[in-house]
């Protein structure tokens, strides 16, 4: 049996993160980090400021670099030495937390070059029709589309960033902090984009500070604290875990927990 994006019954799980390290000097930003990302998850991943959550997200894409020691395991191919491009065209894609386009670029020219360069079926497909689709899902304004990035509200520009990912046709898409400098509305309606780009049979690996939004979309979340794994489970749990709201969740988690 398949999915309908292909995943064989019992097949492996679409991302497998085994005993990854990275060093600065004496600094260990990750720690032999493990888990695993089960297709069609939304996998989310929390910690305080420093604990190593985006450095993960560079070992696993290898932007901008691999890791020292560990696995990464992607549909169980083992990626962790590959290329950037390479892991992008097998159908990973990632967004940043600072803006990652091209300001004076048009909109419709920032995603065409997420299709030229990072898109599977590379030149071969229809760009055209690859570019305009991205941006009707995360919901670009026709009149946007001909402007440069750099006119766009904050908000627009992070839908540009998720549109050049997803026009890269993935299978698994990393957000890192997508909510970032957002209004409660827009975390709202980024709240409904992650849900409908997930319903699309993307799988989607979430950074975020913003813990609404976290804990409202993630079947499973990770808590990395000094570059570990403090702890992992499905969000009722891991809200409540006392270590988790010693080490990160503070006053506010509390508040978040007896809202829960």
């Amino acid at each position: 049996m398949t999915s309908a994006r292909g995943v064989r019954a019992g097949a492996p799980p679409i991302l497998a993160v085994d005993r990854v390290t990275k060093r600065f000097g004496a600094l260990r930003a990750v720690d032999q980090v493990s888990f695993r990302v089960e297709t069609g998850q939304v996998f989310g991943i929390a910690g305080p400021n420093g604990s190593g959550k985006s450095t993960l997200f560079n070992l696993i894409t290898s932007i901008p670099f691999p890791a020292d020691d560990g696995r990464v395991l992607y549909h169980g191919r083992r990626i962790e030495r590959l290329q950037p491009h390479r892991v992008c065209r097998l159908g990973i894609a990632r967004t940043f937390q600072k803006d990652a386009d091209f300001p004076t670029l048009t909109v419709r020219e920032n995603v065409r070059l997420a299709v030229v360069y990072g898109r599977r079926d590379g030149v071969d497909g229809d760009r055209v029709s690859a570019m305009e689709a991205a941006l009707d899902t995360v919901g670009v304004a026709t009149e946007d589309r001909d402007r440069p990035a750099a006119e766009l509200s904050v908000f627009t520009r992070k839908r540009v960033m998720v549109a050049s990912a997803l026009a890269t046709d993935p299978d698994l898409l990393l957000l890192d902090e997508p909510a970032s400098g957002l209004s409660k509305p827009e975390v709202a309606e980024l709240t409904d984009l992650i849900r409908q780009i997930n319903a699309q049979g993307i799988t989607v690996l979430l950074i975020e500070h913003v813990l609404p939004l976290l804990l409202s979309v993630s079947q499973r979340l990770l808590v990395l604290n000094q570059g570990r794994v403090l702890t992992e489970g499905t969000p009722d749990a891991v809200i409540r875990d006392e270590r988790v709201i010693e080490a990160y969740l503070g006053s506010r988690g509390r508040d978040a927990v007896r809202a829960a």
